[in-house]
């Protein structure tokens, strides 16, 4: 073999040994492209509205670790609670629950669920934080002055895909606002009134369950209510289907 010959030799050893290098590099950063990629598992929020003339405000929905509480009947409202029940604002509570590093994640629903009608919020939550996994809803009765429904910490973890849970869910008065149904208190379309009020005024300042409202119907002159925004319990439906 001359010396043309065995060079031209070496260099296509060397070519073919520095391509096979770049072809293993290559590899080796898909595999580590793969091992980032993460789980998630994503659900379906369904909210019926049950009443016969009570519109919802917007459902929000707050997924968390099994360690937050919107909130405990007999204590008082967190001021961002107060706002959600007395004017359909849910903004406030949403905000402060996205601080809580127990909170994995939440939704607002875009408009109001009128009565008899559905709605359906989407949340997704990575496979790694799943453990204890818990979920809130909650919305206003937008006809009266404080009242609020709740679903309120409702177990989601280990749920198959597929599988729905279902919960009927019943009326609460936040305590923060006196069960007048008068003229300019109540932000509904039976009144269209201011809603939120700073102050507190109601008989106790606690979570109750709620015991209804009083109407023109039922002897109350100074109220802007009919019998037909009176409501029973359950108030709403909410089911809770994993569906990835």
């Amino acid at each position: 073999m001359n010396i043309n010959t065995t060079k031209l030799v070496r260099r296509c050893c060397l070519t073919a040994l520095c391509l096979g290098l770049a072809a293993c590099g290559g590899s080796s950063n898909n595999n580590d492209d793969d091992n980032d990629i993460t789980d998630t598992q994503e659900f379906r929020i369904d909210v019926t509205n049950l009443t016969a003339a009570q519109p919802f405000s917007p459902v929000a929905v707050i997924a968390h670790d099994g360690s937050y509480s919107l909130f405990t009947v007999g204590s008082p409202a967190s001021d961002a609670l107060e706002l959600l029940a007395e004017g359909g604002d849910n903004g406030d509570l949403l905000s402060d629950a996205n601080t809580s590093a127990s909170v994995i994640t939440t939704a607002s629903d875009t408009a109001p669920t009128g009565p008899g009608a559905s709605t359906s919020l989407t949340i997704t939550v990575d496979e790694d934080q799943t453990t204890g996994l818990e979920l809130i809803a909650t919305t206003m009765l937008v006809n009266s002055n404080d009242a609020f429904t709740a679903l309120n910490n409702l177990d989601i973890a280990n749920m198959a895909v597929g599988e729905t849970r279902r919960v009927n869910t019943i009326s609460y008065d936040s305590g923060t606002e006196a069960n007048s149904e008068a003229a300019g208190s109540i932000p509904g379309p039976a009144d269209g009134g201011e809603g939120f009020n700073s102050a507190r005024d109601d008989i106790a300042d606690v979570v109750t369950m709620h015991s209804g409202v009083l109407t023109a119907d039922d002897g109350l002159s100074t109220s802007v209510l009919t019998d037909i925004h009176r409501w029973d319990n359950p108030v709403a439906r909410i089911s809770v289907t994993r569906i990835q």
